[in-house]
């Protein structure tokens, strides 16, 4: 128990304990936090309790704009901030809990902050990675009989996207313009007509590898510090003729938004569940023994028109399935019914998606807040 007081709806209980970065209207300074109910404790003013026998000597990182620092050293060194995190936090420690002045200048309420990046990105990959999910494009795209790739089952499959284009939670999305392929017509720049969402997890990484000196997968785990909501906002038209022969490109790229709270694995460490059967087994570099797949319900509501429902429940222990509108609408055959007579096969400017994600405890919840972001028309086309 914490002696921050919450409800067992809030998705930042003691048993959490993400990490972000934010700044107040009084201190534009980007500052590492940590959430705990409807509060933020800001590391840098309390990095000096970071007094254990790793931290002691590098606690100079909760004091950085960013989590780059802290992720770098490695598992050890999370673990223990999170024993640390955890003791100050508990109704059994005085030392934030009985001293008045820290507690003013330590905790920010989270209305009156302003969430950023928490970590410099220099790369990101996109993964393929839900069975479902690739069945359900490929069924639309080339029948049911060839709706996999030969080497989807055997290797990962996925694509560099921009890393400059990823945003935090809340930042508008402008429609893409780029060259569509009407059927029995030229290619023509245009606007994004079919504009869709995509319902994903993001993993953040901690230390890296040498070149040319790659991860063992028995290995992976240690590198991996935590997971935020990920939006990967999509152009299908543009997608459809792009993508042969190299991938997604430009329709991928133009916005790509994230939760502000990460959720370290070992906040996820009680949730784990099987992995998915694999058939065939993959080849032994890929095959991981241990468990690595997680009980997180996942949601997205869809706001347009005066209109507000949810239109996916999914789980990442299942592979998330119907997590876009390209699935929902399957490929625009069919009506969504967001309610109030409003429908959608795909999104609308001025349209808001609200993805949501949490882990049930028992009285409490594991969350990771929200990821936001409204559509914005597109420039006029040149």
């Amino acid at each position: 128990m914490s002696f921050i007081v919450y409800d067992k709806d809030c998705h930042f209980p003691i048993q959490n304990l993400p990490y972000g970065v934010f700044s107040t209207a009084d201190n534009a300074q980007h500052r590492i936090g940590v959430a705990i109910g409807n509060k933020i404790l800001d590391l840098s003013v309390i990095k000096d309790l970071f007094n254990g026998p790793i931290l002691s000597e590098c606690n100079h990182v909760f004091a950085e704009a960013t989590l780059n620092s802290f992720m770098a050293l490695g598992k050890p060194a999370w673990q223990e901030a999170r024993v640390t995190l955890t003791k100050l936090l508990s109704t059994d420690d005085a030392t934030l809990r009985d001293n008045a002045s820290l507690r003013t200048q330590a905790f920010v309420d989270q209305d009156k902050a302003t969430m950023h990046m928490p970590a410099r990105i220099g790369d990101y990959t996109d993964f393929y990675s839900s069975c479902y999910h690739a069945t359900n494009v490929g069924t639309m795209f080339r029948g049911k009989d060839n709706a996999l790739q030969p080497n989807w089952k055997h290797l990962p499959v996925g694509y560099h996207g921009r890393a400059s284009s990823v945003v935090i939670s809340g930042t508008p999305i402008k429609r893409p313009c780029g060259q569509l392929k009407p059927e029995d017509k030229p290619p023509a720049l245009g606007a994004c007509k079919l504009m869709d969402f995509e319902l994903e997890m993001a993993f953040f990484t901690g230390p890296g590898n040498k070149l040319g000196e790659p991860i063992s997968i028995d290995k992976a785990q240690d590198h991996i510090f935590g997971c935020v909501i990920m939006n990967d906002w999509s152009a299908r038209d543009i997608q459809k003729w792009e993508y042969v022969p190299l991938g997604p490109f430009l329709a991928k790229n133009f916005g790509t938004s994230i939760s502000p709270w990460v959720v370290t694995m070992e906040a996820l460490a009680p949730y784990t569940v099987a992995n998915e059967p694999q058939d065939p087994k993959p080849l032994p570099y890929l095959f991981h023994e241990d468990d690595y797949n997680f009980d997180i319900n996942l949601s997205v509501t869809l706001k347009g028109d005066g209109a507000n429902k949810v239109v996916s429940n999914s789980n990442a222990k299942e592979q998330t399935s119907l997590g876009c509108m390209l699935e929902l609408s399957w490929k625009g055959t069919r009506e969504v019914d967001l309610g109030n007579g409003v429908t959608r096969k795909f999104l609308k400017d001025n349209d808001e998606v609200i993805l949501s994600g949490y882990c049930q405890g028992d009285g409490f919840r594991v969350g990771f807040g929200e990821c936001s972001g409204k559509v914005l028309p597109a420039n006029p086309v040149p």
